[in-house]
């Protein structure tokens, strides 16, 4: 059967493959339009087999709200080049739409979005773009009132940063000046008591050990200690830092002044903890002009 260029054009449309993917797919299905995307289907899913090993440190953070619910969730891509990519955007928008109504990332994984999984969606994603992503993680919080601030934002509630505040009581205005506070602080958790033991030990060991150096009275010594442990805490928690807005009012005494109590909190930044592999393009053109 003989395939026709107005059939390439609507399979390209239709799937953003290749003119030479799309003819090849047609002419493999004699012309089945159903059939073709399916084989290109199959043949995305081989390519992002390929790409699935390739570092994926870039992307966006969204944020979406809905009611006294807010989510955010991390999709990356290998370049900020793709997180530019309106198509990326529009993708990640509706992931972050879907995150509002499951439990995990895992569950968002397996949501359907559009008449497909989320997965799928990616996997038709790296097919079409040429790059490695994927769904990272997602957390939630829930409260009377749910604000979201987006730091350099790229579109509209994604961007590089991406941070939630739950408060009861307050004002939305307070809430967004919380959010700012949080995206430039960046606190380690809300209290002490959501903090890390683990951490809180490591610190107090090292203000043991620096105290000790000084030489000075056991009982002086526990005094120090006492007064750099309340400093330590008041620098990595929400509540004991100083409030961006006002320096001279923690967290938690603005929150007070503003009738507002402080819930929860998410800050999502694009790349947190993923060891970035540096790539040598020019090495990379080199080895394949030698093969």
């Amino acid at each position: 059967m003989a395939i026709t260029a107005a059939q390439v054009k609507e399979l390209r449309e239709t799937s953003g493959a290749g003119m030479m993917d799309a003819k090849k797919a047609l002419t493999e299905t004699n012309g089945d339009m159903d059939a073709a995307m399916d084989w290109l289907r199959t043949k995305g899913l081989a390519t992002a087999a390929k790409k699935s090993g390739r570092t994926a440190a870039e992307g966006l953070v969204a944020v979406a709200v809905s009611g006294g619910k807010g989510v955010a969730v991390e999709v990356n891509s290998e370049t900020d080049f793709v997180a530019k990519n309106a198509d990326f955007q529009g993708m990640v928008a509706k992931i972050a739409a879907a995150a509002l109504n499951v439990a995990d990332v895992d569950a968002l994984k397996d949501t359907q979005v559009d008449g497909k999984a989320v997965s799928e969606m990616i996997t038709d994603a790296i097919a079409k773009i040429g790059e490695n992503m994927g769904v990272r993680r997602m957390a939630a919080v829930s409260g009377e009132t749910v604000v979201s601030y987006v730091h350099n934002a790229a579109a509209d509630g994604m961007g590089k940063i991406g941070v939630l505040v739950a408060l009861n009581g307050g004002s939305e205005e307070f809430g967004k000046q919380v959010a700012m506070h949080v995206a430039a602080a960046n606190p380690a958790s809300l209290s002490e008591a959501d903090l890390d033991p683990a951490v809180v030990e490591k610190e107090r060991q090292i203000q043991i050990d620096i105290a000790r150096e000084s030489g000075k009275p056991e009982a002086v010594i526990e005094k120090m200690i006492e007064g750099r442990m309340k400093k330590f805490l008041g620098e990595v928690t929400l509540l004991g830092q100083n409030f961006v807005i006002n320096p001279d009012l923690t967290v938690a005494a603005a929150a007070k002044e503003a009738g507002a109590e402080i819930v929860g909190y998410v800050r999502m930044e694009v790349g947190e903890g993923i060891e970035k592999v540096e790539e040598d393009f020019a090495a990379e053109v080199a080895k394949a002009m030698q093969g």
